[in-house]
Order: C-alpha cells, then structure tokens, then sequence
C-alpha cells in the first residue's frame, strides 16, 4: 500500500458498495478504515485493487443507524434545494407527515442530518421520491453505473400512432445523445407507462413532446423492487429492513 501506486482507497469502497466515497473520506479521517488488516488515516491512499478493505465496527454501527425514506411527493416541491421560492421535498419529512402504518420506527430529528434525495422527481410530478442519509443506497440508485428501473405512469393528450409508440421505446435522442431503450405501453386510452433505466432531466416530458403528445399527469410508482404502493400524498415512511431496491 502506497500513495503512487494502486487506486484510490476511496474509490475502492465506493465501487465495492462498501459506502459514498464521501464517507470513505470521512472513515479514513477518523481511523475507522483497514486495509490487509492495517489502520489507514491519510486521506488519498491508494491500494491494490484486490486489497482487503474493512471498516472498523463504529463504522458499521453508524451505518446501520442510517436510514432511507420513501415519500409520496406531491406536486409543487422540488427534489432537492429550494429554488425559485419552492420548497424543497425533504421539508416533508416530519414527525406528523410519517404514515400511520409505518411500524419501522419512530420519527427522529436526527434522521434528517445529511438526508437528501436520490433522485430527481420534477415539480410538476409526484409519486415515489427516496431520500437517503446512506451512501451505498444513493449510489445503487443515481451512481454512474446504476441500472436501476423506474416506473412511471403518464397522464398524455394527443395522437400517438404505432411508429410513434415504437419511437418511445428506442429511437429517440435528447440534447444530442441516444437514449436507452425504454418500455412504454398503453394502460388506457389517455395513460401510457413507461420504464426507464435512465433519469435526463424532465426525460419523459420531452420523450412524449417529441412525438407530438403533451403531458398532462405524470406520477412514479417504482424504483427497483420497490413500489409506492398505498402510501397516501405527502406521506412518508421508512424504508423496512426487508425491503431492497
């Protein structure tokens, strides 16, 4: 272990799903982070790329205390910082906003310290929006390599032929860049659902603009395996520990 050669510590726990790189940084800095076996403090160590990465039990203990929140955002929140005068969605999350079947656990004040969304969902849509004090969570949901499906039920008006359903799925581009293939498909007459594995801004706006529809409506329902559900508007709830995205 070396500071010239190998990869960054950081980064090796961040692609390991060990934590955020962020929080690798900050375990380093408190000495709660082994390599092979050996204590590691200074920030920007590099390591072996097959190198034996542990995190000290106060690490893991800290961890386990991190939680994840689904909301039911309603329209007129933003995601994430307030802007233009909007509220921000985490404004939400109160003791008296939890739904009264959540039984995972009781509201506390510090769950609110570093939690913030995983995701965007714009202000003109509402549905399933997470927000996360756990970095592992944030980066299987939004990382670089995140695959993650979401669902989504849109709310159209306008004309849409079979050429134009086939665009939907795989034949559009945004900002000049191919999109991935999505699945879209009528629900009924004027609702159309859509699975995507990416999140360009305002994406399926601008997807259904493109072949002459307007949305009118547009809630998600998933993330993953995990599902709105019954949860009422402007409710949340944690996350259960059986539940994984």
């Amino acid at each position: 272990m070396n500071d010239t050669q190998g990869i960054r510590i950081s980064k090796l726990m961040a692609e390991r799903g060990l934590c955020s790189r962020r929080e690798a940084d900050a375990y380093i800095e408190r000495g709660l982070v082994f390599v092979n076996g050996e204590r590691v403090t200074q920030l920007g160590t590099r390591a072996a790329v097959d190198a034996v990465i542990t995190l000290a039990n106060e690490a893991r203990a800290q961890q386990a205390r991190q939680v994840t929140i689904v909301l039911h955002k309603p329209v007129g929140y933003v995601s994430g910082q307030a802007e233009d005068g909007y509220q921000p969605a985490v404004t939400l999350i109160t003791a008296a906003s939890q739904h009264a079947d959540d039984k995972t656990q009781s509201f506390s004040a510090a769950h609110l310290r570093g939690l913030a969304p995983a995701g965007r969902l714009d202000i003109d849509s509402t549905g399933l929006l997470v927000l996360t004090q756990d970095g592992r969570v944030a980066r299987r949901l939004i990382g670089d390599n995140s695959d993650m499906e979401k669902e989504y039920l849109v709310r159209v008006e306008g004309e849409l032929d079979e050429r134009g359903l086939a665009l939907l799925n795989h034949g559009l581009s945004l900002d000049g860049r191919r999109l991935r293939p999505a699945r879209v498909a009528w629900v009924n007459d004027d609702q159309l659902r859509f699975i995507l594995k990416e999140g360009r801004k305002r994406q399926i706006r601008r997807m259904c603009e493109l072949v002459g529809l307007r949305v009118t409506g547009l809630k998600r329902v998933r993330i993953g395996r995990v599902r709105l559900g019954n949860l009422p508007l402007g409710r949340w709830r944690y996350l259960r520990p059986d539940e994984q995205f």
